[in-house]
């Protein structure tokens, strides 16, 4: 491939997204990777075994990006790329040893607290809740007076969806201290935004269906790690579970990743801008987004974010006798350039008012509103904004 791990440390984000994972420098060579389709390769029998084997333990096509995403997470070794960001979240869950507990953010994405919590009922492992921004708290579930300590500190930063901001260096710190694993979900902030392995983290998830590929085009998860022995593990869970991607997925995730770097920076910039409008109007009551100076996540943020991510959530007040749940679903049918959808993280702007997923905790407010800021126009943005919420009277 293209960079070296060193040659890729001396580069920007915004350049390692680009250059990583390219075919070598050779006369009529492409310069972008190949899409292989096979189940197998030559090399098994009597002339001897090859390095790949079967279509299910490698595959030419996922080796550039998980080379590439290894580089832009700052790890020392190439990332795992999955079927689904659950089948990501699968592996990184059959780290915790039988029985053993786990921590993890009473609001974090919804899959993720579903399968521990199905596991828990199982008895296959001890589920402890917690609000990821309560530092204290966090502490006194990792290593409990008289209780057993955690096996696994599950973290997202900042959260899905309340956006609560983590203080992962002191967390994983202290997960450590009492022989803990630490997962970090950095799908909301990209490693161009965040990079918890520089934190401290051991292993770095992402549902690369979002950000990393940016076009609502493929369902793909990764995992990221530089300790090979947590690698080989997880390498291990995929080959035997099957959760392997599709090649084709594979190409267009690498594809996708190309242009990070400027979708990034235009959605964090225009969802800066829409927060600070959405502040003041006066049929929201109340907004998160770590990036206003008022949010309680703010100072958190800044001292181990590049940026504050391209997510914000607002709770819709309660106007002309409708609640605000009723309101948050008016205002949504309203608009005519925001994509009524879940998912985030793709070129176009998306929102939906959480609860309605059955999924979702019940501590979710049930009038609190996602938006995922995509690469269009703010102004086009927020005219929309501003003529759905104006249908709202009062």
């Amino acid at each position: 491939m293209s960079l070296s791990e060193q040659q890729a440390a001396a580069l920007s984000a915004e350049t390692v997204v680009v250059a990583a994972g390219r075919p070598p420098r050779e006369r009529d060579e492409p310069v972008n990777p190949p899409l292989v389709l096979s189940s197998t390769y030559f090399g098994t029998g009597p002339l001897g075994d090859g390095d790949r084997g079967y279509g299910r333990y490698s595959n030419p096509t996922w080796d550039p990006f998980e080379e590439a995403l290894g580089q832009l997470e700052g790890a020392a070794l190439p990332g795992l790329l999955y079927a689904s960001g659950l089948a990501a979240v699968s592996s990184a869950l059959s780290l915790v040893p039988a029985g053993g507990v786990l921590v993890m953010p009473s609001h974090s994405y919804a899959g993720s607290l579903v399968m521990a919590t199905e596991l828990a009922e199982k008895g296959f492992l001890e589920l402890r809740t917690v609000d990821i921004a309560d530092t204290d708290a966090v502490l006194a579930q990792l290593a409990p007076a008289g209780g057993r300590p955690a096996s696994m500190l599950w973290l997202e930063s900042p959260t899905n969806p309340m956006l609560g901001v983590a203080d992962i260096r002191a967390l994983t710190a202290a997960a450590h201290a009492a022989g803990a694993v630490v997962v970090t979900d950095n799908t909301f902030s990209t490693p161009l935004v965040q990079q918890p392995l520089a934190l401290g983290s051991d292993v770095v998830l992402h549902s690369v269906t979002k950000y990393l590929s940016g076009h609502s085009d493929v369902v793909l998860g990764a995992l990221v790690t530089s300790d090979a022995g947590l690698r080989a593990s997880l390498l291990h869970h995929r080959t035997i579970h099957g959760g392997i991607a599709g090649p084709f997925e594979a190409w267009l995730a690498l594809r996708g990743l190309r242009t990070l770097a400027l979708r990034v920076e235009r959605s964090q910039a225009s969802a800066a801008v829409l927060a600070e409008r959405l502040r003041t109007h006066p049929r929201v009551g109340s907004i998160r987004f770590p990036g206003l100076p008022t949010d309680p996540g703010h100072e958190r943020a800044k001292s181990q974010m590049k940026g504050f991510g391209s997510v914000l959530c607002i709770e819709m007040a309660p106007v002309g006798g409708l609640s605000g749940a009723d309101a948050a679903d008016r205002m949504i049918r309203a608009l005519k350039l925001w994509l009524p959808a879940t998912s985030l993280g793709g070129v176009e702007s998306l929102i939906e008012r959480r609860r309605r997923h059955t999924a979702e905790p019940a501590s979710v407010p049930d009038n609190l509103v996602r938006m995922s800021v995509g690469i269009e126009n703010v102004e086009d943005l927020w005219a929309d904004l501003e003529q759905a919420l104006a249908t709202l009277g009062g």
